[in-house]
Order: C-alpha cells, then structure tokens, then sequence
C-alpha cells in the first residue's frame, strides 16, 4: 500500500438471480419456484403456504404466480393481488391494495394502519377462513381489472 492511500475495499460479492427476485438461468419457473420454497419450508409454513396457494387459485383460476423481491411469491391478475411471504413466527399475505378492499370477515389483522397495503398474518394453528378469503381475491381481482379499464 502506498503512503497516503486509502486500504482498498473488497468488492460485495453479486447477488444470486433469486436474491435479485429472477430465476437464476434454467431455474424452474416462478410456479416451480414457489413450489420448491413450499418444500423447502418443510413445515406448518409450508403447509399454510401450499393451502392459501391453492384458495388463490380457486378463487381465480386466471391468477398468475411471479417471483420477485429475493424470493417472494407474488399472485397477479391485471396487477398485483397479493405476496405470500414466510417468516418464522407467521405466514403474511400482503395485498397490494387492500385498504381498497371491502373486508366484512375481518381478515386484515397486519399492516392496518397504512393507507393502500393490508395484511393477514396467520400463525401455526390459526383457522383460515376459506370463503372469506376467496372472496377478498376476487374483490382484488376485480379492483384491478376495473383501474386497468380506466
């Protein structure tokens, strides 16, 4: 090192394609990518996972599934619906819009104080309201559609 220099740093090493939200080149597609998180959670996580996976695509069957945000699912039709993200005590369902969304069962129970994002936090062992929560995709769903028709 040279008198006066400063120490070089090292350069942070790159980010993994899923940290950056992609598929890393001929990875699996985001449906196959959420289903390897679903495994790999290998828990009351995943099992809450695959179950609120399954309502939404009941709910909708011309939902689409992305990947983004170093690994987070994300369910979209003519917009962003909902994420459904993993962490150690709760599994979120964040909807994009959900301070938009009517919600007489009362669902929204994270996130409530914002003023566009709402969330339902369901912990090991909590009930999830299937109907109820069908019902708030398709009022997603359709919030979207009628601001793409605008």
């Amino acid at each position: 090192m040279q008198h006066g220099s400063a120490p070089r740093r090292k350069k942070p090493a790159a980010k993994t394609a899923s940290e950056r939200g992609r598929a890393p080149a001929g990875a699996a597609s985001a449906p196959g990518l959420i289903t390897a998180r679903i495994a790999e959670l290998g828990d009351w996580r995943g099992d809450v996972l695959r179950r609120v996976r399954a309502l939404i695509k009941q709910a909708d069957p011309g939902i689409s599934e992305e990947w983004k945000w170093r690994g987070t699912p994300v369910w979209a039709h003519a917009g962003g619906v909902c994420t459904g993200e993993s962490y150690r005590e709760v599994v979120k369902l964040t909807f994009f819009k959900g301070a938009s969304l009517p919600d007489p069962a009362a669902l929204f129970n994270s996130s409530i104080e914002g003023n566009v994002r709402r969330a339902i936090d369901i912990r090991q062992g909590d009930a999830i309201d299937e109907r109820a929560l069908k019902d708030l995709i398709r009022a997603a769903v359709a919030l979207n559609v009628s601001a793409k028709k605008k």
